[in-house]
């Protein structure tokens, strides 16, 4: 039994292993980037957000979605202002009126992440710590001005009116979500924000290692957090319905383009998946260096090995490499010469129920490993709890270090028939799969040909 994550699933035996030496020696280095702390704010099953790592492990070893409610599928966080309030007791009421959802789902993934690794940020304990937000949106930026717009001033509080204003400010200026958390935290280390889609936060964990290997720091918080304005969402769902009605057909690259949809499941790797669906959220990460992990007696998750971002050169922004050449580059540069390809039997997928990402997927494994590719296991949790955007990359690298943990692979979540295209095993239905292995790619990609590629570690990397 896992304390962490949940019960073992029995001891069967292991199924033939891909793992090979690998590429170069490799030794535990005081500099390596360990994985301490993992904190959530995702969509629960009832009132109260996903938290914990062992919630999140039950919700995805089991394939078991959180996004759909009353016939409308997406992954909507509810009770976390109560959760906020739990957490952070000690904030002021003023500045709990003040926050738009998003900077509330960011403190409590934070505010969890500190207390999984065991650091109180009350005393001080992160405080040289760097502040590292990925966002995918402006999301906070558009709820607080609608929320102005859209005040009556005939029957708004001068209260009311003032927390408006000052929500807008927030919103409005350099106080994202990255300053709120650093000034929680009373950080004197580095503070940006990083916007780059699907990929932010994988990208983000990719410059936390190099600044722990460089020495430039020793403690670093990563998070990645969404919101998406479910009205804006419909906007587009129902021009969608209107385009299919009147018989228009919109194509790119001879495949339809990715759909968010409502009105059905998202279903990765599934032959009948042709859309996703949103989800909010957070998802925090702390990142140490090992000596100074060892010096406060922590124990690590796992570890970040290497990083990789391309771009598929594509001439448009909007454009899509469904060749995934640019992803599959990504994965060489992220093993280097560290960890060979023979070693990897697991790739957690970016998969989120768009037939067109499966191809994508799909020809990126192929082009890595040939005809080895179906004993390659490849599977994508998005559907437990929504397409949540920047929150993407830390997700799937918490969940692949818990799997590598528990010696279980998680299944692709709503995936029941495996969509013909796929070139590797997509892990469908609702159970774990038994296999050992101590490390893995964690994939990241989107529309504009961005790329991110992880290698991930856990046994003699921890």
């Amino acid at each position: 039994m896992s304390k962490e994550y949940g019960l073992r699933q029995g001891e069967p035996p292991l199924p033939e292993q891909l793992l090979a030496p690998a590429a170069r020696p490799w030794a535990p280095g005081p500099r390596d980037a360990l994985v301490t702390g993992m904190g959530f704010c995702l969509p629960g099953a009832g009132d109260e957000p996903v938290r914990e790592a062992e919630q999140v492990w039950t919700a995805a070893s089991t394939g078991t979605s959180h996004v759909a409610r009353d016939g409308f599928h997406h992954g909507t966080v509810r009770g976390a202002r109560e959760a906020f309030g739990e957490l952070l007791p000690q904030m002021p009421a003023r500045y709990l009126r003040s926050y738009a959802d998003v900077h509330l789902y960011g403190l409590i993934s934070l505010a969890e992440a500190c207390k999984d690794a065991g650091l109180d940020h009350r005393a001080g304990e992160l405080r040289g710590a760097d502040v590292l937000t990925a966002r995918a949106g402006v999301d906070s930026n558009y709820d607080s001005y609608r929320a102005w717009h859209d005040a009556d001033p005939a029957t708004v509080s001068p209260a009311d009116a003032k927390s408006l204003f000052v929500r807008l400010l927030v919103a409005g200026t350099s106080s994202d979500v990255g300053p709120v958390q650093a000034a929680l935290l009373g950080s004197t280390g580095a503070n940006y924000t990083v916007s780059c889609g699907c990929a932010s936060s994988s990208v983000l964990l990719g410059i936390a290692r190099m600044m722990i290997a460089s020495g430039q720091s020793d403690l670093v918080v990563v998070t990645g957090v969404d919101r998406f304005d479910t009205e804006r969402v419909l906007h587009g769902h129902r021009l969608r319905e209107v385009v299919e009605r009147e018989g228009v057909t919109v194509r790119h690259n001879d495949d339809p383009p990715a759909a968010p949809r409502h009105d059905r499941p998202m279903r990765p790797y599934d032959a009948a998946g042709d859309c996703m669906n949103y989800g909010d959220g957070s998802v925090t990460l702390i990142l140490e260096s090992r000596e100074h992990a060892a010096a406060r007696g922590a124990r690590a998750h796992g570890a970040v090995l290497g990083q990789a971002t391309t771009r598929g050169g594509l001439n448009s922004a909007v454009a899509i490499d469904t060749g995934g050449t640019g992803l599959a580059e990504a994965a060489r540069r992220a093993l280097g010469d560290h960890t060979s390809l023979e070693r990897i039997p697991y790739v957690n997928g970016g998969g989120e129920g768009d037939a067109l990402f499966t191809r994508i997927e799909s020809n990126a494994v192929r082009a890595l490993w040939g005809p080895k590719s179906e004993q390659v296991l490849v599977s994508s949790q998005e559907a437990c709890f929504g397409h949540s955007g920047a929150p993407l990359g830390n997700l799937g690298t918490a969940l692949t270090l818990m799997m590598m943990r528990e010696g279980q692979v998680c299944p692709t979540a709503n995936c029941e028939t495996p969509s013909p295209v796929c070139t590797f095993d997509p892990v469908p239905g609702t159970k774990t799969r038994a296999l050992h292995f101590d490390r893995a790619l964690s994939f990241n990609y989107q529309v504009g040909g961005v790329n991110s590629a992880l290698l991930l570690g856990g046994g003699d990397a921890c």
